[in-house]
């Protein structure tokens, strides 16, 4: 056991020993302030630079959009990380703002009247987000409830250029003219969209999490094949688990996705193939989306199958990347786990030679301890009978992507026990 990994040990002890003597002396619940208050990533998506086919090219000129976040874990303040990582310009944020939705209401993109609070960057409404840069707002005082979700309003009121983005939301979006940050009704909001535009973190100030599990990941962590707007992702429902069940009784961990459509681990950018909405490759995300998340404490890397399908690689060149991702990891102190590839036959670039090359990748993970430990998703989404394919009772119908059941029978199956 590393050094990262026995202080979160030892710290996971420590609170929930705290936490029951408290309230043994009591005889009522623990307190909640069991820690002093410290940042933690409670929400991401990793950006992406969109191509020409995509809305999300020419960009926003004085244009709102709206977007709305689950947070994996509860806090008392909370901030936002704004980034312009794939503009081509420096960018004008002219006003952005925080709210909770109004669920009474059909329309996601309501939020409750008097809920809305301005986001500031050093104390100013406006901001100039630097290309090929980010900025973190100013602290918003504001109880933030585990999976509940937040309403996050930005407005740009001259042209952006190319929007860094994320693709594959997998929820709706809203934009409309005008700044539109204040406004509780959505009537302004004419245009839908399926991407994150700028926004990329969500942490909270909190007295209650030791740090945060970080997904890197492509369409299967993104969701692909769950409800729109559900927050059905695996990720999501590893978040529910974690919150419900309580494995560490009064601490939480944040669950943060950085799943891209499309991405791959070996060196084969989206921009390579025409698509550079399937971001950078898996090893040079590492620093970015999960050595710069704020309170990290595990990786999970669930990447491998786009590089069998889309990129023809070896097995042996796909392992040799993923041994790079677990030294890093290591490296860094953090919890290195690694997830084996799940079946695909019936999709469009399937073929038997890509599964001799996915078995000898699954191999590999089953049979080495470059990872802390691996999550066997195959094993638990595969037909017995076919175990080239998934079981169709947990197919969305593509032959590669999980729906809802899919994607929360991978989550049942991680030992929540591998976090400390």
């Amino acid at each position: 056991m590393n050094l990262r990994k026995s202080r979160l040990a030892l710290a996971v002890v420590t609170v929930v020993t705290l936490a029951t003597t408290v309230a043994s002396a009591t005889s009522g619940t623990a307190a909640p302030s069991l820690l002093p208050a410290q940042w933690v990533g409670a929400w991401s998506t990793s950006p992406a630079q969109p191509g020409p086919a995509s809305p999300a090219f020419p960009g926003l000129t004085d244009q709102s959009v709206r977007m709305i976040v689950r947070p994996s874990i509860s806090g008392e303040a909370l901030r936002v990380r704004v980034s312009d990582a794939f503009g081509d310009r420096h960018v004008t944020l002219g006003h952005a703002t925080v709210a909770l939705p109004d669920t009474t209401t059909a329309d996601r993109a309501d939020v409750v009247a008097g809920s809305v609070k301005p986001l500031t960057f050093n104390g100013a409404t406006s901001v100039t987000l630097p290309k090929g840069g980010q900025l973190f707002s100013d602290p918003v005082q504001m109880n933030v409830s585990a999976l509940s979700e937040l309403v996050v309003t930005l407005y740009f009121p001259v042209a952006t250029g190319v929007s860094t983005f994320h693709n594959v939301a997998n929820a709706q979006s809203y934009v409309g003219s005008g700044d539109l940050t204040g406004d509780t009704a959505s009537t302004g909001f004419t245009i839908t969209r399926t991407n994150f535009y700028f926004l990329t973190d969500v942490e909270v100030s909190t007295r209650k999490s030791i740090g945060s599990v970080v997904i890197i990941g492509d369409s299967i962590a993104d969701g692909n094949g769950s409800t729109l707007n559900a927050n059905k992702r695996w990720p999501d429902q590893l978040a529910d688990r974690l919150i419900g069940e309580r494995p560490f009784g009064p601490i939480q961990l944040g669950v943060l996705n950085e799943g891209i459509a499309g991405n791959q681990i070996t060196a084969h950018d989206g921009a390579d193939i025409g698509a550079p909405g399937l971001g950078p490759n898996g090893l040079a995300r590492l620093d970015r989306d999960a050595f710069g998340q704020t309170g990290v404490r595990v990786v999970v890397v669930c990447l491998g199958i786009n590089d069998i399908g889309l990129s023809n690689e070896s097995a042996d060149h796909i392992i040799a990347s993923l041994k790079q991702a677990a030294i890093q990891i290591r490296a860094q102190g953090l919890i290195a786990v690694g997830c084996t590839l799940m079946p695909d036959e019936g999709f469009s670039y399937f073929s038997t030679d890509h599964e001799a090359t996915r078995q000898a990748v699954n191999q590999y993970l089953r049979t080495t301890g470059d990872f802390h430990k691996v999550l066997d998703f195959d094993k638990v989404v595969r037909d017995p009978a076919q175990p080239t394919r998934l079981r169709a009772d947990l197919d969305s119908g593509d032959h590669i992507h999980p729906n809802d059941a899919g994607y929360l029978a991978m989550a049942k199956s991680i030992p929540l026990g591998l976090f400390n």
